[in-house]
This record gives C-alpha cells, structure tokens and sequence, in this order.
C-alpha cells in the first residue's frame, strides 16, 4: 500500500452565524477531484469564543501529491463563509 498522509487543516468562519453542517458539506464539494485518494477522514468542531465555533478539518491524501496541501488549502478557502484556512499538522500514516 502506497504511503499516505494526514493532515489537519483549521477553518476558522467569517462569524458565529455561519451554518457549520453548510459549510462541512461545501468543503467537502471542494476537495480536489484529480485523485480519488483524498478524501476528508473527518470533523471536528473547536470552540473557540463567544460562540464562534472553528473547524478542523481531518484530510487524508496520498504520500506523494503535487503541491502538498496548498491545492487544498486553496479550494477550502474558496467555500462561502471561511474566514481562514491553516495547516495545523501534516503527518505520515502507518500502512
């Protein structure tokens, strides 16, 4: 089995109105549709202050992927509502 990696990328949204369950579905529409072998392992909902709720966002991708998470990172950023992306973890998994 080919290397894959993991990595867990931080979508801050533009406020505490933004509809979470939206957005997790446009992120998911998102993801790049040239490897089958990326795909969002899961969600996480991080509180973060007076109701604002951040993302993070578990993304599963093959071990070697032109660009890393940058195409991904792009496209995240391109959903209604995202305030920010960032990478907080990039990480090999075992076979």
């Amino acid at each position: 089995m080919p290397a894959r990696v993991l990595a867990i990328i931080k979508i801050l949204p533009e406020d505490d109105t933004v509809d979470l369950n939206k957005m997790k579905e446009d992120l998911k529409s998102v993801l790049p549709t040239d490897n089958k072998e990326i795909y969002i392992h899961k969600f996480e909902e991080e509180p973060i202050a007076f109701g604002l709720k951040a993302l993070k966002v578990y993304v599963v991708l093959p071990g070697v992927y032109d660009g890393g998470t940058q195409k991904i990172e792009d496209n995240f950023a391109t959903v209604k509502g995202v305030s920010t992306v960032d990478v907080e973890m990039v990480r090999s998994l075992l076979a």
